[in-house]
């Protein structure tokens, strides 16, 4: 083996790689460090400072505020994906406000000057030995560790869905080529039973299946088909919506649009040549079967394998951070944030505008030799759409209240805070929360790292 290591220096390939990816759990720290790698990685891709797991939204606020905080520091993301998408503009393509395109931008175009981005697929997260385990360029080592690896959505998680996608009036918003295909089958569905559901698990923005839902009734009433289709909310969860203020005032949208809602039942199978869905009660287990004329599916999500297998994770496999600091309850050089972390708050982009400028004060602070000065408070938002035109703006923070940005009653669907959604966000999203300029105006609190 060292002989012809030594006889050559191209021997570097894949049988000799190999060998070494086998060893990286057995190997010491420091023979981990000193041989697990790939072909495509240098020496200084090997170890930073600063790993950033995932280039979605946490990821490059994160990472660019650190770097503006802090100028040169070595931070490096972990990122696979080639292309970065608004994912919250998908409910206003799937109901044909926004075009698909408007949602897209390259990755490269995204990373923070100064950033080191590492195209490659996390694998292994090894907090023990500081590093993490990627897919083409072995071990890459840190100092400090940011987990924002997002959601994965499980389309395998319900029987039948992969195969009836886009056909036959069954579609998702959390996809952005099945986005569209959502508008068509909205234009074509002039009667027969329309089934909204969301499943049980925690989902990116809680209140996004209701969104398409209201808008759909919204577009049918403007048809004139309306009366011939019967909407239906088929929900996982035991209430309409987890902050019981906004709960009430959504009941009440859904009676005034005649609109039948059904809790504790989550969709288990798709069977898209008969056109039923079936459903199970979470508490009675009893199974029911619904036919449909158009079918939106919210599938279950959950982190990625990497992380929800790895000792970072708590037991329902989230990254197990303190809900205040976002500082990982047992490894002190780790911090997270958004949809991967156990941070208890619906998890969305308004969410990630307050956690992300804790996370970098705090980080900054270990980084320096001191502890974390402030806390997050769980603030959170989502914006509902009721119609074409209208829109209630849901925030609230741990305690599940209210706590509205701008001081009027925010069970009240307004004409301005649809504008906001529509034509502002985006922007702010592009031009400000992605490029670490946009903080929120949310407060943070004194730290209760406990």
């Amino acid at each position: 083996y060292q002989r012809r290591v030594r006889g050559g220096k191209m021997f570097l390939g894949n049988r000799l790689l190999k060998v070494k990816r086998n060893r990286i759990f057995t190997d010491s720290p420091k023979r981990l460090s000193r041989f697990a790698f790939s072909t495509t990685s240098s020496l200084k891709d090997r170890k930073h400072k600063v790993v950033v797991v995932g280039g979605g939204t946490g990821g490059l606020s994160v990472t660019a505020q650190l770097l503006a905080k802090l100028g040169s520091l070595d931070v490096a993301i972990i990122e696979p994906s080639e292309k970065h998408y608004y994912q919250p503009g998908w409910t206003l393509v799937g109901s044909g406000i926004l075009n698909a395109s408007s949602t897209v931008r390259d990755e490269e175009s995204l990373i923070p000057s100064g950033a080191k981005w590492i195209k490659d697929r996390v694998t292994k997260l090894v907090p023990d030995q500081n590093c993490v385990v990627s897919e083409n360029n072995g071990a890459i080592e840190y100092d400090y560790l940011v987990v924002a690896a997002g959601f994965k959505v499980n389309l395998d998680g319900i029987k039948g869905l992969k195969d009836a996608l886009g056909k036959d009036g069954v579609s998702t918003n959390y996809n952005y080529d099945l986005a569209p295909i959502t508008w068509n089958f909205i234009q074509k569905t002039t009667s027969g039973p329309a089934i909204f559901t969301q499943p049980s698990t925690p989902i990116k923005c809680g209140g996004a299946p209701q969104k398409i839902m209201y808008l759909a009734d919204s577009y049918w009433r403007k048809q004139g088909v309306r009366k011939n289709i019967d909407i239906h909310f088929y929900t996982g969860t035991a209430t309409q919506f987890v902050s019981p203020t906004f709960s009430e005032a959504l009941v009440e949208i859904c009676k005034s649009k005649d609109i039948g809602r059904h809790y504790c039942h989550n969709l288990i199978e798709v069977r898209g040549d008969k056109k039923e869905a079936l459903f199970k009660n979470t508490q009675t287990n009893e199974e029911v079967t619904i036919n449909y004329s158009f079918l939106h599916v919210t599938p279950p999500m959950a982190p990625p394998e990497f992380v929800s297998l790895s000792p970072l994770a708590n037991a329902a496999g989230f990254v197990d951070v303190n809900k205040f600091s976002l500082r990982h309850n047992k490894y002190p050089n780790v911090f997270a944030l958004g949809d991967c972390s156990s941070l208890p708050t619906s998890k969305t982009a308004a969410a990630i505008v307050s956690q992300a400028p804790v996370l970098v004060a705090n980080l900054t602070s270990v980084i320096n030799g001191d502890s974390p000065k402030i806390g997050y408070n769980g603030y959170t938002g989502c914006p509902i759409p009721t119609e074409y035109g209208k829109l209630m703006m849901c925030e609230f923070d741990y305690t599940l209240a209210p706590t509205p940005t701008i001081p009027i009653n925010p069970t009240v669907p307004r004409g301005f805070m649809y504008w906001l959604k529509k034509d502002v966000f985006p922007i702010l999203y592009w031009s400000g929360l992605v490029q670490g300029k946009w903080k929120g105006v949310q407060k943070p609190l004194p730290l209760q790292e406990s």
